[in-house]
């Protein structure tokens, strides 16, 4: 299966060339894809069962529970693109997953199957620990933003106005009930994250203690706190228990008991000791924090109001509704009956930086993030607006290293100004929603001191972010084929998130019966909605029968184009039987393909091809489509190896998708993959409303394509524009 959450140009790549490779070798193969525009081709029972074995070349986690039992070879994408005979032959020799050394624990051991299979692969999967956040933070992102709208709604929609600026939603009412659905949600997402962070390491049974930790983590009166440990707590109640879980299977058991351990024995061990050890072990240092912070905090008030505010807003944006946060938060709430209005005002301006400075940000530098990403990023802006702090933990979880410095930061930085302006607040709540409800006093001070703050939040959000990716893509270059530098993405918290530039290429069911259905080319092999399928008998090419689903428009009408498709035939090198007017739905034209490239760099063949596109009238801004192809390079290269290059961009400086074609004789240096320099260049470009499926469809089929050599060696040899065109008509 291919398991790739945001790029599709590599997995593509590696299930082709693995496909080739098996039926050289004279294996019978078959290759699921999973990926941002679905899954496809996916692997039966049947064919589990009859495989001799599976490879998984993925930089993201997959369910490997099916494959238990089955010889198992996870390694990273690159290793099936540049290795693809190799891991063939070493997979009939790899450890067998989930089998009898486990205890009969379950059915799968992520992390420790990962770890077996991939030792000595040379090629390099995705931490347990990343894939493990990254799948706790997905799951918990609907439960932040369901909740989070639910309680902003109510307030607004049925909250009633008070004398003192504060805002009540009677007992009783409809608009109650929607909140209290709303709360549900939010006192929810805390276990989730926590209980998938655990089943991403440690499996099924990892669940329960997982969720019942995060619990746990959450509700500080089990620990003798006023305040849970948050979203922190359960990032630490996650790993503890899928470790936990992962070392109780290895404990040895009688073969009576074995089947019992995964649905009795280890969740109910794992969850009492992970429960018991929270409580009085972990839980204690939590309520410790909450009462010494109260009481430094007391003996501040009589200090700097610029020191005390900052302080503050540092201490509300750390953690977002954990003990820090609470601290502050109770703190300036329980100084309002005594007539001191100016620390809670201070928390005011401060609650809601997080959440408006992460959505700013997702939605000013959307290249860095992911759809899902951007989707939370509108979310926490409607969030931040009725002081919902929660609204930026889903980017927190993803991206603490960057996110939860540039919150604290623009928190501060947020109290301070509200400490020296004398902004007031009577209500213990924050966020614009009490200043339009009149408990503010300082109003213009207020919003002055939000507005810079969050700002402030997203500048170095986005600058610690691209940072990161920058570093990641240098590294993942410098690497070579041991890393596989995705070439289409959006980076996510890689989010994945996720977020971020890395590709996953699947899982290979290797030997048993050729599976049927689809559309029978004239090699003999089965091919149905760009899944790949090699028997012995012939294989026919990807871009034909194999992509034929996505080029009749994914995921609709795919049976039906599936069971026309024929794969073209090919005539001689550089001499087209029938010149195509257009190819790939016409984004490539006789306008956008050159037969030589004057530049002999990077940067200027990117700017000569967004030159070479702009004849076609689609591009508006040609400066700003170079700066975007460029600064989607330095997140890592989009040189693929073989010799090819596809620089691409998601920009609103196109009106609609263009790609255009060039050869350079002399190659350029791409940094790919392999160290091949770049002869055969692709750009992409997509404006952003058209950036999802067709933006992986158009790099699916260049990719799928172009691992077919003897194409390839036409496109070198064909002689002209005309010629040309003729070959790259094949692709569809």
């Amino acid at each position: 299966m291919t398991a790739c959450p945001t790029g599709i140009a590599h997995t593509y790549m590696a299930a082709e060339k693995l496909t080739r490779a098996a039926r050289s070798l004279g294996h019978q193969i078959k290759v699921e894809t999973q990926g941002s525009i679905g899954a496809e081709n996916v692997l039966s029972d049947n064919d589990v069962r009859d495989a001799d074995g599976i490879i998984i070349a993925a930089d993201k986690d997959v369910d490997r529970g099916r494959f238990a039992g089955k010889r198992v070879l996870a390694v990273g994408v690159a290793e099936g693109i540049h290795h693809p005979e190799q891991l063939i032959e070493r997979v009939r020799s790899a450890p067998v997953y989930g089998g009898g050394d486990g205890g009969g624990a379950g059915t799968g051991d992520r992390a420790a199957a990962g770890a077996a299979t991939a030792s000595g692969s040379g090629g390099k999967e995705r931490s347990v620990a990343y894939k493990a956040l990254m799948n706790g933070v997905s799951y918990m992102i609907p439960f932040v933003v369901v909740g989070g709208l639910l309680i902003a709604i109510s307030l607004a929609l049925g909250g009633h106005p008070q004398a003192d600026g504060g805002l009540v939603i009677p007992d009783g009412s409809f608009w109650k009930h929607v909140n209290d659905v709303g709360v549900i949600g939010f006192t929810l997402m805390v276990p989730i994250l926590s209980g998938y962070i655990a089943y991403a390491i440690g499996d099924r049974p990892a669940l329960v203690p997982g969720m019942i930790g995060g619990w746990i983590a959450n509700t500080g009166a089990l620990y003798d706190s006023k305040a849970g440990a948050g979203f922190i707590g359960a990032i630490v109640t996650g790993f503890l228990a899928g470790y936990l879980v992962q070392w109780i299977k290895k404990v040895g058991v009688p073969k009576f008991v074995q089947p019992i351990m995964p649905i009795i024995v280890i969740p109910i061990v794992a969850t009492t000791a992970l429960g018991l050890f929270f409580i009085y072990v972990i839980g204690k240092p939590v309520a410790w924090v909450f009462t010494h912070l109260t009481g430094w905090l007391g003996g501040m008030t009589g200090s700097s109001a610029i020191l005390l505010g900052a302080i503050l807003g540092l201490m509300i944006a750390f953690d977002m509704g954990g003990p820090v946060n609470k601290t502050a938060f109770l703190f300036g709430a329980g100084l309002i009956a005594s007539g001191n209005q100016t620390v809670m005002g201070m928390c005011a301006a401060a609650i809601p930086v997080m959440p408006l400075g992460q959505g700013l940000a997702a939605l000013v530098r959307r290249r860095l993030y992911s759809q899902q990403e951007r989707e939370t990023g509108m979310a926490a802006l409607f969030m931040g607006l009725f002081g919902i702090s929660e609204g930026a933990i889903p980017f927190a979880a993803a991206r603490p290293a960057q996110v939860i410095p540039a919150n604290m930061l623009g928190g501060a930085v947020a109290g301070a100004v509200a400490g020296m302006t004398g902004v007031t607040d009577a209500v213990p709540h924050g966020g614009p929603i009490v200043a339009v409800l009149g408990a503010v006093g300082g109003v213009p001070a207020f919003f002055l001191a939000v507005v810079i703050g969050a700002v402030v939040t997203a500048l170095t959000t986005v600058t610690l972010v691209d940072l990161s990716e920058r570093r990641k893509g240098r590294a993942a270059v410098a690497a070579g084929p041991a890393s596989d530098v995705v070439g289409e993405m959006a980076v996510v918290g890689e989010t994945a998130v996720m977020a971020g530039a890395v590709a996953a290429a699947g899982a290979v069911a290797v030997g048993g019966a050729v599976t049927a259905g689809g559309a029978v080319t004239a090699g003999g092999a089965v091919t149905a909605g760009g899944a790949v399928t090699a028997g012995r008998a012939g294989v026919a090419s990807a871009a034909g029968a194999g992509v034929a689903a996505e080029n009749a428009g994914g995921r609709a009408g795919a049976a039906e184009s599936a069971a026309t498709a024929v794969e073209a035939p090919e005539s001689a090198a550089g001499v087209p039987g029938d010149v195509p007017a257009e190819v790939l739905s016409g984004y490539l034209t006789a306008e956008t393909v050159t037969t030589e490239l004057a530049a002999d760099d990077k940067e200027a063949a990117i700017r000569e091809m967004a030159d070479l596109v702009a004849g076609t009238g689609r591009v508006t801004d040609v400066a700003e489509l170079v700066r975007v192809a460029l600064a989607r390079e330095a997140q890592g290269t989009t040189g693929l190896g073989e010799e090819i290059a596809i620089p691409h961009a998601k920009t609103d400086a196109v009106s609609a998708p263009v790609v255009g074609f060039a050869r350079s004789a002399e190659g350029i240096d791409w940094g790919s993959l392999d160290g091949t320099p770049a002869r055969l260049v692709f750009l992409i470009a997509v404006p952003e409303a058209a950036a999802g499926d067709e933006h992986l469809r158009i790099l699916a089929l260049l990719s799928r394509k172009l691992m077919d050599a003897d194409f390839r060696a036409r496109l070198q040899e064909a002689v002209d524009t005309e010629a040309l065109l003729g070959v790259l008509g094949e692709i569809r």
